[in-house]
């Protein structure tokens, strides 16, 4: 269980650099247009706003690394934190933005934070 606990981390640290590079540098492009579904007017006057939600991407993704190479106990509590705030910022972003934000960030912080759970 442990294994599948890391790689699932992996990929949610993965997804949140996607996110990362999205927001803060493709955000006006096809590919962030396409994301938000936003015309090319409101993506200029948002990108600012967007950049910065993509650097907190980054910030989570840099903590579930962290996390990743860090002994134990640390290691799983960072791991444990970091998932915690993916799955909190998920479900937020699902309220208040859209709701596929609860399965492309919520979801996988939550299946990685109940493999941390269950190997720990």
């Amino acid at each position: 269980m442990h294994t599948v606990a890391q790689i699932l981390i992996g990929v949610v640290a993965a997804l949140h650099v996607y996110f990362l590079v999205l927001e803060m540098f493709l955000w006006e492009r096809p590919p962030g247009r396409k994301l938000s579904g936003l015309d090319a007017e409101t993506a200029r006057a948002s990108a600012p706003l967007a950049a910065n939600q993509g650097l907190y991407n980054g910030f989570l993704a840099a903590g579930l690394v962290f996390g990743l190479v860090s002994s134990d106990p640390t290691g799983f509590r960072v791991q444990v934190f970091f998932l915690v705030c993916v799955v909190i910022a998920g479900i937020y972003g699902a309220a208040t933005a859209n709701r596929r934000i609860l399965i492309a960030q919520a979801l996988p912080g939550a299946l990685a934070l109940t493999a941390v759970l269950a190997a720990g």
